[in-house]
């Protein structure tokens, strides 16, 4: 278990990320320069209004940096990952697998709140959309008379290559994870936060 940084030194580190200046993020947050100063000094702890603003400046939840008893777990966050491929042998397994381990761990370990609720939401959008595309090819392929076993063929291996593809993406991500980088799928339309 790694030993959490004081707020004010997470607050530069992903200012820093972001390759924001100082002057940049007292601007955006209407937090003065000086007090972003002290508190990327670990001179005073920002509360209330102050760290909502300069949370909602870094695009970051308030739990996330206060940590409330979390810790850095790379395993766990790797694992979550592969999770999906096992999951995607049982249909919506790519859900239920990782959402069991999400809401199990997500006030417990740093990062999963994010990369979990991205996941979950981008294996819902990858299901519907394995489900919808062949379903709309069947439906255009069958309004134009007797179908081709080729076309129909090409049709049934669509949700095979996206199941493939998401794998592969579960193995990169599990990788980054592994490694320490905080790497997830994309926001799609976010239905978990």
């Amino acid at each position: 278990m790694k030993q959490m940084n004081p707020v004010g030194t997470k607050i530069k580190e992903i200012r820093l990320k972001k390759g924001m200046s100082q002057e940049e993020l007292a601007t955006d947050s209407q937090v003065s320069l000086r007090t972003i100063q002290r508190i990327e000094n670990n001179e005073n702890e920002p509360r209330g209004k102050t760290l909502q603003l300069i949370c909602e400046t870094l695009d970051i939840n308030i739990e996330e940096l206060l940590d409330f008893g979390k810790h850095e777990d790379h395993q766990f966050l790797g694992l979550f990952h592969l999770s999906i491929i096992l999951g995607t042998l049982f249909g919506v397994g790519s859900i239920l697998i990782p959402l069991i381990l999400w809401m199990t761990k997500k006030d417990k370990i740093n990062g999963l709140q994010r990369i979990g609720a991205r996941t979950l939401n981008f294996q819902i959008w990858w299901l519907i959309l394995m489900i919808i595309i062949p379903t709309i090819g069947f439906v255009l392929i069958f309004n134009q008379g007797v179908p081709d076993i080729k076309v129909m063929t090409s049709i049934m291996l669509i949700p095979i290559v996206m199941m493939i593809i998401n794998a592969i993406l579960a193995i990169i991500f599990a990788i980054l994870n592994f490694r320490g980088k905080q790497i997830t799928y994309p926001s799609i339309i976010p239905m978990i936060k």
